[in-house]
C-alpha cells in the first residue's frame, strides 16, 4: 500500500516558477515508478512525467524542457519542478504509483495523491 500526498501548488504568473513535492508512505517506494499528471477544467486528466525505479525519465513534448521530475529515495519523495509557466499549465497536479516500470498511461497506476492546484496568470 502507498500513500501519496502532494504539496507545493499555488498561484504564479506566466514565466514564473514552481515546486511540487509529493510525499510516499509504505516500504515498497523504490521499487514503484512515480507519474505526475494533470487535469485542467472540463479536460481530461493528461500525463505530464514518470519517473521508474533507475531514475529514468519520460516527458509529455509540452513540458519537455521546462519541467524536471526527481525523486529522493531518502525521504521517499518526489519532485517536480516547474519552470517557464504558461497559463495552459493550469491545472491540478495529481502525482501516482505503479509497481515496476512507468507509463504515460494513467488507467495504469494504482496510487494518488489528492492533488494540488497550479494556476498561472497571464
Amino acid at each position: 500500500q502507498v500513500q501519496l500526498v502532494e504539496s507545493g501548488g499555488g498561484l504564479v504568473q506566466a514565466g514564473g516558477s514552481l515546486r511540487l513535492s509529493c510525499a510516499a508512505s509504505g516500504r515498497t517506494f523504490g521499487s514503484y515508478a512515480m507519474g505526475w499528471f494533470r487535469q485542467a477544467p472540463g479536460k481530461e486528466r493528461e500525463f505530464v512525467t514518470a519517473i521508474g525505479w533507475s531514475r529514468a525519465t519520460v516527458y509529455a513534448d509540452s513540458v519537455k524542457g521546462r519541467f524536471t521530475i526527481s525523486r529522493d529515495y531518502a525521504k521517499n519523495t518526489v519532485s517536480l519542478q516547474m519552470n517557464s509557466l504558461k497559463p495552459e499549465d493550469t491545472a491540478v497536479y495529481y502525482c501516482a504509483a505503479r509497481p515496476l516500470g512507468y507509463s504515460d498511461d494513467a488507467t495504469r497506476y494504482d496510487y494518488w495523491g489528492q492533488g494540488t492546484q497550479v494556476t498561472v496568470s497571464s
